[in-house]
């Protein structure tokens, strides 16, 4: 571009040097001719500015962008987020969508000298109790509560595995006056062999009927459990069968006003029962330990069934009510 303003500058310094009294039309040719030969010259001139020119452009744009990657690395595509599991033995799970979570703080759990779990976290303080039956015969209710213990869960009865009739847990009315006029908290279970949902609902009645209105301060739970050792009416039961089983004799239970209750050990919580259909009533987990490690929520914890406590012959089942 200067090129160019310098060829007409020179063509206006060729017009200016004239002599006077030339006249216009008296030109001469040969200084004429040159002039006009001078503006292609400086035309060609521009052409190699220009293209370095263009190309100092380009070679700076591409250190810019080199500069300016160097400065801010490129940030990698976002990675997958893996998917949440936890392991059950050797088997790896992945959780119930829905279903809450185990809520009680590993710190809050600890041993006494007499090897019984207790828990205590954020002003919180479990009750502390045991779950009898006919096997642990005569019982006696009041050393049993000097002994620390806060409630009682009673087997009622129990569904026979091989015919299917119903029947009283021997001890049941003894232990329940005895754990009362002790001043315990009271609650039962029936250990079911139902098949089907209607079996269970007559489970319930069963339970109603027998109880004939007795107020109790802790749940009626049901207690479905494989028999182990001897063929069973009950053996091959699918998981959802027995969900629905459990989910229709804790509505029986509900409507006659009791807290109702599902037990279950580690097994048929993660691979049995859908715990998600079961949130709306009390869930009660037997897992044997100090801290337990089950991963969804439940209500009450049975941890050992080899405890020892006054008044009682014997081992005895111990749990915590949360």
């Amino acid at each position: 571009m200067n090129e160019e303003l310098s060829g007409v500058n020179l063509r206006e310094r060729e017009t200016s040097a004239r002599p006077l009294g030339e006249a216009a039309g008296n030109k001469r040719k040969t200084p004429t001719s040159r002039a006009g030969r001078r503006p292609g010259r400086a035309g060609l001139a521009v052409l190699p500015l220009a293209i370095s020119i263009l190309a100092l452009i380009v070679a700076g744009t591409a250190l810019l962008l080199v500069l300016r990657g160097v400065g801010e690395p490129e940030i990698p595509p976002e990675a997958e987020e893996e998917p949440v599991t936890f392991r059950f033995g050797d088997m790896v799970l992945t959780p119930l969508e829905g279903m809450p979570l185990n809520p009680y703080s590993k710190e809050g759990f600890s041993v006494d000298e007499k090897g019984r779990v207790a828990y205590a976290f954020g002003g919180r303080r479990a009750k502390a109790g045991v779950d009898v039956s006919t096997h642990q015969k005569d019982v006696d209710w009041r050393a049993v509560a000097a002994d620390g213990v806060d409630f009682a869960i009673l087997r009622l009865g129990h569904r026979g595995y091989s015919e299917g009739g119903l029947f009283l847990d021997q001890t049941f009315e003894k232990n329940l006056q005895g754990a009362l006029d002790a001043g315990l908290e009271v609650g039962v279970y029936f250990f079911s062999q139902a098949i089907t949902p209607e079996e269970a609902e007559e489970e319930a009645d069963y339970i109603l009927e027998v109880l004939d209105g007795q107020a109790l301060t802790f749940p009626v739970a049901f207690d479905w459990e494989p028999i182990t050792g001897d063929e069973a009416r009950t053996d091959g039961l699918d998981g959802e069968t027995m969900t629905r089983c459990a989910a229709a004799f804790c509505k029986r239970i509900e409507n006659a006003g009791y807290r109702p209750a599902v037990y279950f050990n580690q097994t048929q919580g993660y691979l049995h029962y859908d715990l998600r259909e079961l949130t709306d009533y009390e869930l009660w987990l037997a897992e044997y330990g100090t801290v337990p490690d089950f991963y969804y929520h439940f209500d009450l914890w049975q941890y050992s069934h080899t405890g020892r406590v006054d008044g009682i012959q014997g081992d005895v089942d111990m749990d915590l009510a949360f």
